[in-house]
Parts: structure tokens; sequence; C-alpha cells
């Protein structure tokens, strides 16, 4: 094919979302291009006042069984697929008065938003689109003669490269719409077949994708030399795919990750038992609380690790208020994430235009499925996200002591924190606040003291008499092999413990734990994250 720009003479025009579709058809009109279209886009023309052809017209074949049934025909592929410098192929349009396609813009029936909208299974099934997949991959393999746009975002671009080209478009135009047309069909095939592998029960489908619509590209990932992107799933889960940023630079790779732990831990803490506030660090919370005002939580989750908190991630449970957001600016924060804002936190905020200042209108279901994907070498592993509840009557006491209802309070917080936390992890709480935090260590047993060692650091911050682990109940996400990790908790001075159990010796723990007087229940649920 030649580089020389393509002059259209035909453009096929069937979609299901209409925005700025009359717009494009009259521009298209107003170049000369044979508008051809189906069904309510013919309408949605034709009531603009453009002159439209019946894609009926192309195939001879009315549309039939309620629309399923009206482009896939030989007059609308033969039209797509035709190589313009193959002559055999120019002859056999003319021999068979088949018209030539040279715009396909398509978007598809919205078969993602009727799953998300939790539509019964026969809606879901109507929306499953069949013709215009078959036409968006015909015109996108055809792209050395066809322009395939699926996607409204790039009515703008057509036109461009239109006016640009002398009303032609490029080669290399075609080939960019073509790569984006199969990643849509590709994208669109992964939501159906993973509809269709829950409908039927299928845990482990032998295939298996993802996709995602690209939301920001980034400067760099992780590391300066790492390049990165950020993509929604489109599942519409409340979160940081969902913010709306209302002032700041643009979010970063690390940014994303920590906001996303950030939100998602607060979101444990249901808003109707009170403020919640955490504050994140690389990933790990290095403080967590609850309490009367939003005011208060901030300060007590900030006097967990004020050395850690500095460069943190902010995630709240309640609408920010003003009086909290002043707290928050004392001290470097990258980002602060919260449903809602009020106008007066937010006048706070411009003083500190770097602050990244985030609301997610809701908070996430920490109860909701979802799916969980980690590249290994040569492949993927795949599970359901972590979404395990306690049930409190559940609980097991194993100790002769059973614990007082404010150290099972405490014990209740510290568990919510150390799902949260990265293995081997250790929470000590007290009062509805974190005290100590071990995360990520080789040893439960260096997690236990380094988390000892963070409410010893607290204690002489703050200037208080004894560490603020004396009196507190520990969690610990998995359980102790030994007896040494619950030792460390008796010499930080706890008195309570949490843990899932099922240890082969869970029975030597047990006795260790009644000879210091501790109370210790088993959740029979264990909370590793790596």
């Amino acid at each position: 094919m030649s580089d020389r720009p393509l002059i259209p003479q035909r453009a096929l025009l069937s979609v299901s979302d209409k925005t700025g579709l009359v717009d494009l058809g009259q521009a298209l009109a107003a170049r000369g291009v044979e508008l051809v279209s189906t069904g309510g886009t013919a309408k949605a023309l034709r009531d603009a006042g453009l002159t439209v052809r019946d894609v009926a017209d192309l195939t001879g074949f009315p549309e039939m069984m309620d629309g399923r049934v009206k482009t896939l025909h030989p007059g609308v592929h033969g039209g797509l697929l035709a190589l313009r410098d193959n002559p055999a192929h120019m002859a056999a349009l003319t021999d068979h008065d088949l018209a030539q396609i040279d715009i396909l813009v398509v978007n598809l029936y919205p078969f993602e938003a009727t799953v998300a909208k939790g539509a019964a299974p026969a809606e879901v099934i109507e929306n499953i689109d069949i013709g215009g997949p078959a036409m968006i991959r015909a015109g996108a393999k055809n792209h050395g003669g066809v322009a395939v746009i699926t996607d409204a975002e790039d009515y703008a671009a057509l036109l461009e490269e239109l006016d640009t080209n002398q009303g032609g478009t490029t080669q290399d135009f075609r080939t960019l719409l073509a790569a984006r047309a199969y990643a849509r069909t590709g994208a669109y095939d992964a939501a159906v077949s993973a509809w269709m592998a829950r409908h039927a029960n299928d845990p482990t489908p032998r295939h298996r994708v993802v996709a995602g619509r690209l939301a920001q590209p980034m400067r760099y990932g992780e590391n300066p030399h790492q390049t990165a992107a950020f993509y929604h799933d489109g599942s519409g889960r409340p979160g940081v795919a969902t913010a709306q940023q209302h002032q700041g630079k643009a979010l970063s790779y690390n940014n994303i990750n920590d906001t996303d732990a950030a939100i998602e831990l607060v979101a444990e803490f249901d808003p109707d038992a009170g403020p919640a506030v955490a504050i994140i660090k690389h990933a790990n919370p290095c403080g967590v609380a609850q309490a009367a005002t939003l005011t208060e939580a901030y300060g007590a989750a900030f006097d967990c690790d004020r050395t850690s908190a500095f460069g943190g991630i902010v995630a709240l449970n309640h609408t920010l208020d003003a009086e909290t957001a002043q707290s928050i600016v004392k001290i470097l924060t990258e980002v602060v994430v919260a449903p809602d804002v009020t106008d007066e936190a937010r006048a706070v905020f411009t003083a500190k235009p770097n602050l990244r200042l985030l609301t997610t209108g809701a908070l996430p279901d920490p109860a909701s499925p979802g799916t969980v994907w980690k590249q290994v070498a040569g492949g993927y592993l795949v599970q359901d996200r972590d979404n395990g509840q306690l049930v409190p009557d559940a609980l097991k006491v194993v100790t002769e002591r059973a614990p007082t209802p404010l150290e099972m309070a405490d014990m209740l917080f510290a568990w919510r924190v150390a799902k949260h936390v990265k293995s081997n992890a250790i929470v000590y709480a007290r009062d509805g606040r974190t005290v100590g935090i071990g995360a990520g260590q080789m040893s439960r047993v260096d997690s236990a003291r380094i988390a000892a060692r963070k409410a010893m650091d607290m204690a002489e911050v703050l200037g208080l008499a004894k560490p603020p682990t004396d009196g507190a109940a520990m969690a610990s996400d998995a359980f102790f092999p030994f007896a040494d990790g619950l030792m460390a908790a008796v010499d930080a001075g706890a008195t309570a413990v949490i843990q899932p159990g099922g240890s082969v010796r869970d029975a030597e723990v047990i006795e260790a734990a009644n000879k210091a007087g501790l109370a210790m229940v088993f959740t029979g649920m264990r909370h590793f994250r790596h």
C-alpha cells in the first residue's frame, strides 16, 4: 500500500455510545464522506438533518432478530476486507456490487457497564456484541485501507488527521487505530470470558486474561529506570482508581500503590462506628486510630510513629474537615484521600500546592469480592482478594482467662490493621489506636520486637512514663510457630493476643499464655500479605 494519504469515500457508523456522534457525522459529511449506518445510530444522524444510507442497502437484507443480525454479511465485510492494492479484490467489489468502506466507527454494546450494574444473566447476554467485534477486527486487519475508530475520544484525532492530510488518512495513523481496535476487542472478550466463567461456576478457567483502560501514563515506575502506566479495570470499585484529584502533582506509581493500601485499610473501619485515620508509608501502616473526632483520630495515628508519618499517605473514613486539614499540613504529606472534603479544608490545603488531595465519594467494601494478579517468571498467580471478615461470635478463647470487653475491642482493632501489614505482621493496639507495628520480617519474633521498639520510641517522643504496649492487645497475622513470639508480647506488657492458631505447637503457646496470665483468642483465619 502506498504511503500517500487515502481519501475516504464512505464511513460506516454503528455505535451504542452516541457521545459526539452527530458532530462527527456532520464533519465527515462536510468533507464529502458518505454516511452508512444502522438502527439507532442512523436515526440519531437523520434527526440531526444528515443524509444516511442504511446498512441494509449494502447487504440487501433488513435487520432481523431484534438487531442481532444486521452487519454479518459480505456486503459489509467485503467492503471492509478488500485490499485496495489487489486488483482481484477490487474487481470482486465491482462484480458483486459491494461498497468500499474506508472509515469504520464502532463502539460496542455496553457489556462491562451491564455487568457492573448487577443485571440479570439474560440482560448481560443480550449485551454481548457479535457484529461489532467482527467488523472491528475485519477493518483493523485491513488497516492498510481502513481507519477504525472504537472510542469517541479518537473522533477529534480522526478529523485532525483528515485536515492535516488533504482529507485523507495516513498509514501510520491507521496502524495506530488498528492497535487500539484490537486492544478494545481483546479487553471486551476478556470481560465476557470472565463473566461467563463466573456464570458457569468455573473458578479456574483454562484461559484467563486481564484487561484495563489507560488512566495515566507515568514518568517512571517504582524506580526511575522502570516505565509504568496506570490502568482502570472498569469495575467502578471506589478507591484510588475512581478518585477525583483536587490539587497537587500527578500521582506517581508509588503514590498510587500506597494510596490504595491506605484507602483499603481505613475502609475496614465502618464510618458509622466513628472517624478513623490510617497513615501509610511504603504500603505499610505506620499509624491507625479511631476516635470521637477526625482530628483526634489523626493525632492518635500520627503519634504511633511520627518519624515514619513524614512524607506519608493519609486516608480518612469521614469527610475531611478544616481542623483535621490544619493538623495534616503541619508535616510533609504526599497524599490525602477521603470520601469527601469540605470547602474550608480545601482552602487549608491550597497553601500546600504539592500535596495531592483525592476524594473517592465512597469507601471500598472490604468484604466485596475481587481478583489479585501477580506475575512470576513464565506465568501468573491469580487469587481472590483477601476479603475475609471476622465474626466475633466465631472467635475461640483458648486461655484460662477470657479477654475483657476492652481487650476484645483492642484485639479486633489490631486484627483489622494486621490484615494490611506486610507479613510477618505484628500489631499492638490500645484504646482504639495502634501503638506499635512490626512489618515484613522473616521472623515473627523480629516483627514483635520491632513493634515493641516502635512503642518505646513512641513513649520517648510523647514523654510517657512507660511504653504504650503496657496493657495493650497484640495481633499476629499468622500463628506463632513457637512460644517465643508470644513471650515478646509478654515482655512488651501486652495482656491479650489474637492470632489464627493452627500451629503444631499451639498447646505449647497456650500454656505459655496461661503462665503469663494472658487472654488469647484464635480466629481460625490468617492474613498473609506478601
